[in-house]
């Protein structure tokens, strides 16, 4: 799907407030509200637009710390697996299949010290699990939503 300018300028205002009007992204780009909704449409349908969703601040919800954890595997672990499982696990923001040595990097999130070790116990139980590393994030530096590349 070709993506143009004023597609990227809408997509970077929901980005940025999702909650926006077709009216206002409208005055943003300028185009109506009409053709705002046809071209946010047009995009849902193609797939570029996933959903919008609300965003939450974990530490206002009491969820102090990170980490990101190296999996190890058995041999013939595969990425279905290692989905499957960490969908299990509620302080599991994201996992990721990695070049490397770990076969996969797991992003946590915890209340504090005391429930990362809980998560990460439970999370060195699956079966598949031969070892990990941790690392516990100090400070989260850039913490960026994401952005559309500009057209070539």
């Amino acid at each position: 799907m070709q993506i143009d300018e004023i597609d990227q300028r809408i997509i970077a205002s929901l980005v940025a407030d999702a909650r926006s009007s077709y009216a206002e992204i409208g005055s943003r780009v300028s185009l109506s509200a009409p053709a705002v909704k046809r071209r946010v449409d047009r995009l849902r349908a193609a797939g570029v637009i996933r959903g919008f969703t609300t965003v939450i601040d974990p530490a206002a919800v009491g969820w102090n710390t990170e980490a990101f954890v190296e999996l190890f595997c058995t041999g013939r672990t595969t990425p279905t697996q290692i989905t499957v499982a960490t969908r299990r696990h509620p302080e599991v923001v994201a996992a990721y299949t990695v070049s490397g040595e770990a076969d996969a990097l797991v992003h946590l999130r915890a209340a504090d010290i005391a429930h990362l070790e809980q998560a990460l116990e439970r999370l060195r139980a699956e079966p598949f699990v031969t070892s990990s590393r941790s690392m516990i994030v100090l400070s989260r530096l850039v913490d960026s939503p994401t952005v559309v590349p500009a057209p070539s």
